[in-house]
């Protein structure tokens, strides 16, 4: 699997991990100000959630590429078959 794949693959990762982790922590202020969203969080703590997401994404994609190289599951064999 070249770099550019694994690129793919975190990249699609991170973004799948990040709107799973935008929720996380959401409180909405007692009463909203004139000309603000009802359902606006209070707080979004974004560079947390993107430090989270990044994380969690580099693990998911270090699993994803140590599953494709330890040949547990033949992703070329299920390709054959279809």
């Amino acid at each position: 699997m070249g770099p550019v794949t694994i690129g793919a693959i975190f990249f699609t990762v991170w973004w799948t991990v990040l709107f799973a982790v935008l929720p996380w922590g959401v409180r909405t202020p007692e009463r909203a100000e004139p000309g603000m969203a009802d359902s606006a969080p209070q707080k979004p703590m974004l560079l947390v959630k993107f430090a989270v997401t990044t994380a969690l994404s580099a693990l998911i994609t270090l699993g994803i590429v140590l599953l494709y190289n330890s040949d547990l599951i033949s992703f070329r064999e299920m390709a054959k078959g279809m």
